[in-house]
């Protein structure tokens, strides 16, 4: 079984690929156009104006596969009550996937060090996706 983020842009999901491959190194897997649709499709679904826009996406990042669309380009984004979170190798990767995200975006906790991390920090980032980096502590070896 595997649990799979699907974010929804209304409209922002290019742009929101492509900060996403600058800031994460995320890779495009499959990106489906609306207008491209493989099925034929109700009268007045696809309106002319979101002809162009994501219908769907598949990004890798890191090991995970993360979805996205520009879902129905009704409104702002809501990403409110979750959270992705980016566990990176080391203090220095935090850092610079931190910053990264943090363009354009907002602190929602400052980088540093925790009882659990030597790294942890909240970044709401341009998009309102919240994201949380952090530097896993290894677990003890048992004795």
């Amino acid at each position: 079984m595997n649990v799979q983020a699907y974010l929804s842009f209304e409209g922002r999901c290019e742009e929101a690929i492509e900060f996403y491959r600058k800031a994460l190194g995320a890779e495009v897997l499959q990106l489906i156009r609306f207008q491209d649709h493989p099925q034929p499709v109700p009268p007045g679904m696809i309106r002319p104006e979101t002809a162009q826009k994501v219908m769907h996406a598949a990004l890798r990042i890191g090991e995970a596969t993360v979805m996205a669309s520009d879902g129905r380009c009704q409104g702002p984004a809501n990403f409110h009550g979750i959270s992705l979170t980016l566990s990176v190798a080391d203090d220095a990767e935090a850092e610079r996937r931190y910053h990264a995200l943090l363009e354009g975006g907002k602190v929602g906790m400052p980088l540093g060090k925790t009882f659990f991390s030597s790294s942890f920090g909240m970044v709401n980032d341009r998009f309102g996706v919240s994201w949380m980096i952090l530097v896993p502590r290894a677990e003890p070896r048992p004795r």
